[in-house]
């Protein structure tokens, strides 16, 4: 046993899309082989910690994970039908458990098959987009039902329906032909956007990041993008992780505290994924059709390409943001829109535009809502209202650096000007 030289829940997280890949492809039986890798990852969450990680954890986990994966089919009253099926696809040879020290073949991604499988076509975009975060993102389930702001009993059993749908597919583990492929893009990507987004700033949680998350999405991104090089939303998808990811390093503090935006400095930016984003939306923008991501993209190329963040063109990402919101109605986009609005036209207009949202079921109890009016009223000078927007918004989110940087904020408005406290 070697020491590990990250936290095991990070090494589990990054493993468990592998070994649940070798499963599917060995057996044909998605949901089967997710509930044995998941008794295989308790069980190393429970051994490493304590006794350390094996020198091959992926191997060690396919073992487990195999052997429980054997228990289960044989305990199934259609046992004999299924070692059937497998017996079919698999030479003798290998049926038995996998050596500690094989490798996955070079050409071959399970992970980017897997996510493929996820999208089926039988699923609804929900459930798609549910079960590729619990089955490749390795989100828990009340992760994805505060991204679905939704509750966690409702994500349940999404998740739950979903395996049972793949499984009474009889759908093959393995890439889809390009007709089926790309009907399940758009669920991919919006999928990819949604773990990366946890990634870049996680929901819940002492950490502001989860840099696991994050670049798994790009490395997944990037792998979609070798696949589809001509497809002008693929590029768009992975410029804006690019463009987003290279503010990283600046967007936290030597205490880890979070730095707005306006505030980081920009010469601890990434210049390279800047060149690499910027490069890679200039180039699908002509050839369209313009969609979603590569708008949210030349957003973020605008932001990392000012200078300082007086000299950022408002105006332009305003213009953005309005074509954006035509494409999508999603409450965060006219978030943000409203928030452009008032950088070119002044915090009244802003806020005028997020009274709009008020009665927008989507956003109720959402501390966006709240920290964007908090934002605009510290703009407009109304520091008493600032205080307490901030102060709501920081009761409601569940991330602790959002958390003491709305509080934060909060407590150095009401000390200068002697708000009473709440």
């Amino acid at each position: 046993m070697s020491a590990p030289d990250r936290g095991v829940e990070d090494l589990l997280r990054e493993l468990a899309p592998q070994v649940l890949g070798v499963l599917a492809r060995r057996f044909g039986d998605f949901a089967t082989a997710e509930d044995a890798v998941q008794e295989a990852l308790l069980a190393a969450a429970t051994q490493w910690p304590a006794g350390g990680t094996p020198d091959n954890p992926r191997g060690w986990l396919i073992q487990v994970a195999y052997r429980r994966m054997v228990e289960l089919v044989r305990g199934e009253a259609a046992r004999r039908r299924r070692e059937d099926l497998v017996a079919r696809r698999e030479p003798d040879d290998r049926q038995v458990v996998p050596a500690v020290d094989e490798q996955l073949t070079a050409d071959r991604d399970d992970t980017l098959v897997l996510l493929f499988l996820c999208c089926h076509p039988a699923l609804s975009p929900a459930s798609q987009i549910a079960l590729t975060l619990r089955a490749v993102g390795g989100l828990s389930t009340a992760e994805i039902a505060r991204a679905f702001l939704v509750p966690e009993a409702t994500m349940a059993q999404r998740i739950s329906r979903a395996k049972q749908r793949i499984r009474s597919s009889g759908l093959p583990f393995r890439m889809p032909d390009e007709r089926d492929r790309e009907r399940r893009l758009a669920a991919v990507l919006h999928v990819l956007y949604l773990i990366f987004t946890e990634g870049h700033t996680a929901s819940l949680g002492a950490e502001l990041r989860r840099v696991d998350l994050a670049e798994e999405a790009i490395r997944l991104a990037r792998a979609i993008h070798r696949l589809l090089p001509d497809d002008s939303e693929v590029a768009g998808l992975l410029a804006l992780m690019l463009l987003t990811d290279a503010r990283s390093a600046a967007r936290t503090g030597p205490a880890g505290e979070l730095i707005s935006l306006a505030e980081q400095d920009r010469s601890r930016w990434d210049a390279a994924l800047i060149a690499e984003g910027v490069a890679l939306v200039t180039r699908a923008l002509p050839r369209g059709p313009v969609g979603p991501y590569q708008l949210q993209a030349a957003i973020a190329a605008l932001h990392d390409e000012a200078p300082t963040a007086g000299q950022t063109d408002w105006p332009q990402i305003l213009a953005l943001y309005q074509v954006l919101e035509r494409h999508s109605a999603s409450p965060v986009v006219a978030l943000n829109r409203a928030v452009a609005t008032a950088m070119v036209h002044g915090p009244a207009a802003g806020l005028d535009a997020l009274a709009a949202l008020a009665d927008d079921p989507r956003l109720a109890g959402h501390h966006r809502l709240h920290a964007a009016r908090a934002h605009l009223y510290e703009m407009a000078g109304d520091r008493d209202r600032a205080v307490h927007h901030y102060r709501v918004a920081a009761g409601l989110t569940t991330s602790l650096p959002e958390q003491r940087y709305l509080t934060m904020r909060a407590a150095r408005i009401a000390t200068a000007e002697g708000v009473a406290p709440s």
